[in-house]
């Protein structure tokens, strides 16, 4: 079985607490956000990033479109697979 990644461990990104990028560009708040503690078996909000309106991901992104980037995110996608229908706080509805 494949392990459960939080999104900094997916993403590689370096800013999760103690990681190699954490120093120079700041501690992404989706590793602290621990309202989110435990949903979809992550760690802080490692598996419900999207729900962190300040993610570092949100900042390095602009789209054009009127949907979310996060709801086209590989991250997002793998996490509902993996969850099956059991994904909280998953997106149900796209308005364009």
């Amino acid at each position: 079985m494949t392990p459960k990644l939080n999104c900094w461990q997916f993403k590689n990104c370096g800013r999760e607490p103690g990681g190699v990028l954490a120093e120079l560009l700041g501690e992404c708040p989706v590793a602290k956000s621990m309202k989110f503690d435990g949903l979809n078996d992550g760690i802080g909000a490692g598996r419900a990033c999207w729900m962190v309106p300040d993610s570092g991901c949100r900042e390095s992104l602009t789209s054009s479109s009127h949907i979310d980037p996060c709801y086209t995110c590989e991250f997002y996608k793998r996490v509902v697979f993996e969850q099956d229908e059991e994904t909280q706080f998953r997106f149900t509805s796209v308005t364009s």
